[in-house]
């Protein structure tokens, strides 16, 4: 019979705790996935049979103790590499808040990968073998990190029991990474010394360090403020479906059906339809088969409208005196998770939010290079894993934010109109909260359609 090493939660209880989402990077060998196992088993969080079946594979090697890092590589070259190769998400709660983690990749032939686990989450947790110190796929995490604006960052310092639990070794390595991640604009950085092995500050704290007097790993996760808070941001509500029933219970129902993605709308306020600009009245709004005056993120909702507006799927509803700018050249930065390369002239779709346009790839006038943040000025086109600057001329205009100002509304996908196939993820706005590099693009070509 399967059952958890610890009695699960009640429904109470996991109702009054809230939800962090977290994604973990490291290097090859720092033991990122020996952390995730080690966190996992420390807060009691896995099943025995999965124990058991982690604890027979490892004597089967050899191994005195169970691998902790076979709790979360799942895929047979991963185990047989030692790596970590796609994106495994994780799901465990303690009494205190319930988590979300995907364990992502560090190598950088996996940077597309890193980019997918990282997009959603409100923490990264970035390994450090401390005898290594700083690599290159140390401030290559942290560059994503930046450019996906994750707000909180932890630095875990592992194998700490290596370098004899050393200070100066760990206080070294936490205020290089921090000049670092700060000068990219990350605005939170927490640097943890850790032994994921052995277990020290992951879940209980270390008595091999009593010169730390931080947090473990699993308290910080805990008690971080994370705000999940849509209200607070500019209302947005993309338009996914019209409802028009035309019956004889309602023969003049006309309602615009989606997910508030973002922000408060209300009966009787004043909003702007984009692109096109129209502007009307929220005359009521219906959700759960009941009318309400008041409505948030990110609640699934029906607006009904003063005026008979052409509104279809892809539309967004704004209000009047905050509706997002409206434009045809999108200035954003992607990183390319397609085999095949993304070209200047190529035909795309741009899929943002509900909304689905034609599109060229009018300029391409920078790659960066994460390691140190060089940018390699009109490199033509972008391959597998690349991180770029992009111009993208649109056949319709759309309503964009800047990623900084709202993940949601702020992202976008390039698609193969021939095949569907995702060819990039785009941030629209500036790359980084402090750019180390103006980039220059050139305003001058003609592109139409």
């Amino acid at each position: 019979m399967t059952t958890p090493i610890l009695s699960a939660l009640s429904a109470e209880q996991l109702s009054a705790t809230t939800l962090l989402r977290f994604a973990t990077a490291g290097s090859v060998d720092d033991g990122k996935s020996t952390l995730v196992g080690r966190l996992l088993h420390d807060s009691k969080s896995i099943l025995t049979d999965q124990l058991e079946a982690v604890e027979q594979v490892s004597l089967s090697r050899g191994q005195e103790t169970p691998d902790l890092a076979l709790l979360t590589d799942g895929l047979r070259a991963e185990r047989e590499q030692g790596i970590t190769i796609d994106v495994a998400y994780r799901y465990f709660a303690t009494t205190r808040r319930r988590f979300i983690l995907a364990d992502t990749p560090g190598h950088v032939q996996y940077t597309r990968n890193m980019v997918t686990g990282a997009s959603t989450a409100e923490l990264a947790v970035v390994l450090v073998d401390a005898r290594n110190g700083v690599v290159e796929q140390t401030r290559r995490h942290a560059a994503v990190a930046a450019l996906l604006r994750v707000p909180h960052v932890v630095l875990a310092v592992n194998k700490m029991d290596l370098v004899e639990y050393a200070e100066p070794v760990f206080a070294a390595i936490a205020e290089e990474f921090t000049a670092y991640a700060a000068s990219l604009g990350v605005p939170e950085i927490t640097a943890i010394p850790i032994s994921a092995l052995a277990g020290d500050n992951v879940v209980e704290p270390s008595a091999h360090m009593d010169w730390y007097g931080g947090p473990t790993v699993l308290e910080h996760l805990e008690t971080v403020p994370v705000s999940h808070d849509l209200t607070a941001c500019h209302a947005r509500f993309p338009v996914q479906y019209v409802i028009r029933p035309q019956t004889a219970e309602h023969p003049d129902y006309r309602g615009y059906a989606g997910q508030i993605a973002a922000g408060v709308f209300r009966v009787g306020e004043a909003v702007s339809v984009l692109p096109s600009g129209r502007t009307t009245t929220i005359t009521g709004i219906d959700t759960l088969g009941e009318s309400v005056d008041i409505a948030w993120a990110p609640q699934s909702v029906t607006l009904r409208l003063a005026d008979d507006i052409d509104i279809s799927r892809g539309d967004l509803i704004a209000p009047l005196d905050d509706a997002p700018p409206v434009t045809r050249d999108v200035e954003a930065t992607v990183c390319h998770v397609a085999d095949q390369p993304l070209s200047v002239g190529q035909r795309v779709l741009l899929k943002h939010t509900t909304r689905t346009v034609k599109a060229i790839v009018k300029d391409i006038p920078s790659r960066l290079t994460l390691d140190d943040l060089s940018q390699h000025p009109a490199p033509g086109q972008l391959v597998a894993n690349d991180i770029g600057r992009v111009v993208v001329r649109t056949a319709e205009p759309l309503a964009l934010d800047a990623y900084a100002d709202s993940r949601r509304t702020g992202s976008f996908l390039l698609i193969d109109p021939a095949d569907g196939t995702t060819l990039s993820a785009g941030m629209a706005g500036a790359a980084f909260a402090t750019a180390p590099e103006p980039v220059v693009t050139d305003d001058d070509a003609e592109w139409d359609f």
